[in-house]
């Protein structure tokens, strides 16, 4: 499956996977989690998602310049006609190419959620309202860290913000900025937070730049020439 990105503030984030390149097709063993310094790999079905990426579900609200904001781990029963819906806005389905009936997007997030807790699909809720669907996942057990010098526990970011309403106003910045802050206060292990846009879209590098993300590197992904961005906890207040 083909996902580009788009500005943060006018669509999405797109994941990194590409093809049959897949989080979730890569398998984990006991060896690697041990180096890791993980628990031992779930099952494929009902997996803890607290294993590898924590519960973002848990995580405090916190006050942005936008409102009072919080994730929390979507519930396919509940929160699918909405991202469904989100997943049908042509400024979002043109880079994540989850679009068409239920069905598409009900697969998509069931996958992560019985799945082995790589990656936690979750609602941005601002203000009460939701209004942003993020993906918070481990970079350094996902395809992308084949394509750059992964470091363990490094996680990843994907967004995409569903109301019209919030985009183009710097929304996502702001939101980035206080997602990566929440994984690095919840996720001791974690030095870094990293993203891949794409290169050409300079409003979406910009919009990480504005979320105290550097620009690291080029890296050169199955379908797109990314800008490997990368918020360092060690300077995370100076940025």
């Amino acid at each position: 499956m083909h996902r580009a990105d788009a500005h943060t503030d006018t669509g999405a984030v797109p994941p990194a996977a590409t093809g049959t390149e897949d989080t979730l097709e890569l398998r984990l063993t006991e060896e690697l989690l041990a180096v890791l310094g993980d628990a031992p790999a779930a099952t494929a079905a009902g997996a803890d998602v607290s294993a590898l990426v924590g519960d973002p579900g848990t995580w405090q609200p916190v006050t942005t310049p936008a409102g009072v904001f919080q994730l929390v781990v979507v519930q396919p029963e509940r929160d699918l006609p909405v991202i469904t819906r989100w997943m049908n806005d042509p400024a979002v389905a043109a880079f994540w190419e989850l679009a068409g009936p239920d069905s598409v997007t009900d697969t998509h997030l069931r996958r992560q959620l019985a799945g082995d807790g790589r990656s936690v699909p979750c609602l941005g809720v601002l203000g009460g309202t939701p209004m942003s669907y993020w993906e918070i996942y481990r970079a350094d057990l996902d395809p992308l860290a084949r394509h750059y010098p992964a470091r363990p526990h490094d996680m990843g970011v994907h967004l995409l913000i569903g109301g019209v309403g919030n985009r183009g106003r710097g929304v996502g910045t702001v939101l980035l900025r206080a997602v990566s802050d929440l994984v690095l206060d919840n996720r001791p292990l974690c030095g870094r937070v990293v993203a891949e846009p794409d290169l050409r879209n300079t409003p979406s590098v910009s919009a990480f730049l504005g979320a105290g993300f550097r620009f690291c590197a080029e890296v050169d992904l199955p379908d797109k020439r990314a800008a490997l961005m990368v918020r360092d906890r060690a300077h995370r207040e100076h940025l």
